[in-house]
């Protein structure tokens, strides 16, 4: 029964949300029932991929990428696939019209990081950026807006502006590891190894503009259904965010800061009164 498959596949892709981010899949449940599994699936989509790049170290991950872009390309022209998270991110991009665009362009930053180490130009980290965080917060876009076409091209610029700071705080918050264990370097012209207080700077300013745009002109005019997940995430980010400017530059290497469990309940309690105040 092709139904119950698809349930289940639904239930991995959620399985895999709440085992590898606790904090983002808190955000999820904020958004409505009904669209809850697609956002589910296509983080799904994404963390595999993320996951064959960043920790499958003891086995060929070029294969494994090649075979997992071959295998979702399959599951996309037949409709089903036996790796259910394959299976369900290919019902989402096929009831929400998920460009190939996107895909395309996710896949290729991906695989960018089985080889490039270094970013030294604008160009290059922009172009980075947008597969790796632009296009998934469009993806999720095209679900929240359910075909409203004239809805997501409103919205469009804040989704990836959103999507950039969320990376760029993953970046900041993930140095350690980005530049000690796998090599790599993505702010362009700084040099990570003796990060000063100026470069910090910049780059928290860079993020800081990403979310006020991202909150007045994406945040504030999305549907219902997905308002105050989105909003979750965002406040969740901003706090992350503020702790990383606190840290020394000198320092921060040596720091992975995180956001207790007693204070995402309290951001959420807040970021609840101001949703049912229509705050926001």
């Amino acid at each position: 029964m092709k139904e119950l498959f698809d349930s289940v596949s639904n239930d991995c892709s959620k399985l895999v949300t709440k085992s590898y981010s606790t904090s983002f899949s808190l955000a999820v449940k904020m958004l409505s029932k009904t669209i809850r599994n697609d956002i589910y699936n296509i983080y799904g989509f994404v963390r595999f991929a993320d996951e064959i790049v960043d920790t499958f170290h003891a086995y060929d991950k070029e294969m494994l990428m090649e075979h997992f872009e071959k295998d979702y390309y399959l599951s996309k022209e037949q409709g089903i696939s036996l790796n259910p998270i394959l299976n369900s991110f290919q019902q989402t991009v096929n009831n929400y019209d998920i460009s190939d665009e996107m895909v395309q362009a996710f896949l290729k930053s991906m695989k960018a990081d089985l080889y490039k180490t270094e970013y030294q130009t604008k160009a290059e980290y922009d172009e980075y950026i947008y597969g790796s965080a632009d296009v998934v917060g469009l993806m999720c876009l095209k679900v929240f807006v359910n075909g409203d076409d004239k809805k997501f091209k409103e919205l469009k610029d804040a989704a990836m502006r959103l999507g950039s700071a969320f990376q760029k705080v993953n970046f900041l918050r993930d140095l350690k590891d980005d530049f000690e264990v796998l090599n790599r370097s993505y702010f362009p012209n700084v040099d990570l190894g003796k990060l000063d207080a100026s470069s910090k700077q910049i780059i928290i300013n860079e993020i800081e503009a990403d979310f006020d745009f991202a909150y007045q002109n994406g945040i504030l005019k999305l549907p219902v259904e997905a308002k105050f997940g989105v909003y979750m995430a965002f406040r969740y980010y901003k706090r992350l965010l503020k702790k990383l400017h606190k840290v020394p530059s000198e320092k921060i290497m040596d720091t992975r800061i995180r956001i207790s469990n007693p204070m995402k309940i309290n951001l959420l309690a807040r970021s609840y009164v101001k949703y049912k105040l229509n705050i926001i």
